[in-house]
C-alpha cells in the first residue's frame, strides 16, 4: 500500500473513533456484518447469535448483506473507511483486510488468541498464520471451508438412465446424455468468483498440486502459460459449454438446480452442504459428494474468520472480545459447522454426527494434504482481476481457451 494511501486511511481512522465515541447508542448491541444469506447459511449463522445472546449479556444484532462476498466485502470496506464501522465483520481467510490491518482499523487480537490457547488448538496452523501481521493476531479464524468438490444429483442421473460418476472424466462424458433428457449437465451460476472458483477447482484437482503452488504462490506467470495449465483452459472451456443452460446467477440457485434435479452436478464448495441439509437429502443416497472432482483428494484450507474494527466505547470492546472468544468454543465450533457444511478451525472437537461428506472432509484434513486458499496467496485486487476474465470467458464462448489464457499469464505475471 503506497504511503499517501496509509495516511489517508489513518486520517479516516481518527475520525472513525471521534464517531464511534459519539455514536454508540447501546453497548449491547453487537452489530455483526457478513453475507450468509442462503438456506443453510441463514441456520448456521443463527447458531453463532443464539450462543452469543445466551452466552453474553450482550445482543447480536445481524447486518447480514445481500449477494456474495464480492458484493458485500467492499460495503464493509467503505463502512470502515468511511467513519461506520460494525463491530464485528466476517472475511474470508487471506489478504482480504489486510489494508485496514495496516491502516491500524482493526484490533489486535492477541491477548484473547492467548488466553484461548488458538495457536494449540487451530488445525492446520496456516489459518492463524493468515490472522497474524507482525506476530499480532487480528481476526478469529471460524471455520474451513474447501472448494475442491463435485456435487452430484441421483435423480438427474437416474432420469437420464446413466450411472452416477465417479470422477471428472466420467461427469464430461455423460453430459450428452444428461443433455438429451432435458438436463444441463452442470449448474453454474453467472457470477465471476463461482466460475474463477471452479477454475481453480481444475487445476488443483486435476493437475499436480505444485502447479497451483507455482501460479498463486510463486506468481509464475511461465507455469501459467505452460501447458499444463493450458489442459485446465480446454477443460474450463468444456464446464462452459456443459453450463451454457445453467440461467441462474447465485451459487445456491445453482445447488437447487442439483437438489431438484434440473442439473446433474455443480463445482462447490462444502457450503452447499448447507443447502442438501435444508431440503433434507441425504449424503450418499440422494446425492454424492466428490472431494477433488474424484480426482486429487486435496483440499484448499480457506474459509471465514471475523475481524473487530477499532472502536472506542469501552463496553462495546468488551463485547467484542467475548465474541472473538466465543467463537473459537469447541460447542459453539460444533453447532456452526454442523450447519454450516464447513469443519471447525479446532482440531479437538467431536464431530462423530458429521455427515458422509463432511467425515470425507475430515478424513483429508487428518492426512494434512491441504493447501492455501487463493485468498491467501494472492491481493484482492489480482483476484478481482481473475474473476473478471472468467466472468468474460464463461459468457462469450467465442473467447478461446488460449486467449483467456495468455490473459490469465499476463495477471499472473503482475500479481501481488
Amino acid at each position: 500500500m503506497g504511503g499517501r494511501t496509509m495516511n489517508i486511511l489513518r486520517t479516516v481512522f481518527a475520525g472513525t473513533t471521534a464517531l464511534c465515541a459519539a455514536g454508540a447508542v447501546s453497548a449491547a448491541d453487537l452489530e455483526v456484518t457478513h453475507w450468509w444469506t442462503s438456506g443453510g447459511e441463514a441456520a448456521a449463522v443463527g447458531e453463532l447469535a443464539k450462543a452469543f445472546n445466551e452466552k453474553t449479556e450482550h445482543n447480536w444484532v445481524d447486518g447480514a448483506i445481500a449477494g456474495s462476498g464480492s458484493t458485500a466485502r467492499p460495503i464493509m470496506i467503505s463502512r470502515i473507511t468511511g467513519g461506520d464501522p460494525m463491530a464485528a465483520t466476517q472475511f474470508n481467510h487471506g489478504r482480504q483486510a489486510e489494508e485496514l490491518v495496516e491502516a491500524g482499523l482493526m484490533r489486535d487480537l492477541t491477548e484473547i488468541a492467548e488466553a484461548g490457547n488458538w495457536r494449540e488448538v487451530i488445525n492446520p496452523p496456516s489459518l492463524l498464520d493468515a490472522c497474524t501481521v507482525d506476530g499480532k493476531v487480528y481476526c478469529a479464524p471460524l471455520n474451513i471451508h474447501s472448494w475442491q468438490w463435485l456435487w452430484l444429483s441421483h435423480k438427474a442421473y437416474e432420469d437420464a438412465g446413466v450411472a452416477v460418476p465417479t470422477n471428472w472424466d466420467e461427469f464430461a462424458a455423460a453430459a450428452p446424455k444428461l443433455q438429451a433428457a432435458g438436463i444441463v449437465p452442470l449448474a453454474m451460476g453467472q457470477q465471476g468468483w463461482q466460475q474463477s472458483g471452479a477454475f481453480n477447482v481444475m487445476m488443483i484437482s486435476l493437475l499436480p498440486k505444485d502447479v497451483y503452488l507455482s501460479v498463486y504462490g510463486d506468481k509464475d506467470a511461465d507455469k501459467a502459460a505452460g501447458p499444463e495449465v493450458a489442459r485446465i483452459f480446454a477443460a474450463a472451456a468444456d464446464a462452459r459449454a456443459m453450463s451454457a443452460d445453467s440461467n441462474v446467477q447465485d451459487w445456491n440457485q445453482a445447488t437447487n438446480m442439483v437438489i431438484t434435479g434440473k442439473a446433474g452436478g455443480q463445482i462447490m464448495g462444502d457450503w452447499a452442504q448447507g443447502e442438501f441439509q435444508v431440503a433434507n437429502m441425504t449424503a450418499g443416497e440422494d446425492y454424492t459428494c466428490l472431494p477433488g472432482l474424484g480426482v486429487n483428494k486435496t483440499l484448499q484450507a480457506g474459509g471465514d474468520a471475523f475481524y473487530f474494527p477499532v472502536l472506542s466505547d469501552g463496553d462495546l470492546n468488551a463485547a467484542q472480545g467475548e465474541l472473538a472468544a466465543l467463537l473459537l468454543e469447541p460447542e459453539t465450533q460444533v453447532a456452526f459447522n454442523l450447519k454450516k457444511g464447513s469443519l471447525p478451525v479446532r482440531g479437538d472437537v467431536d464431530l462423530s454426527t458429521a455427515n458422509d461428506c463432511m467425515q470425507k472432509g475430515l478424513d483429508i484434513l487428518a492426512t494434512g494434504d491441504a493447501i492455501p486458499d487463493v485468498n491467501q496467496l494472492v491481493s484482492s485486487d489480482t483476484r478481482t482481476q481473475i474473476e473478471e476474465l472468467f466472468t468474460e470467458f464463461f459468457a462469450d464462448a467465442s473467447m478461446t481457451p488460449e486467449a483467456a489464457q495468455a490473459r490469465f499469464a499476463d495477471i499472473i505475471a503482475d500479481a501481488d
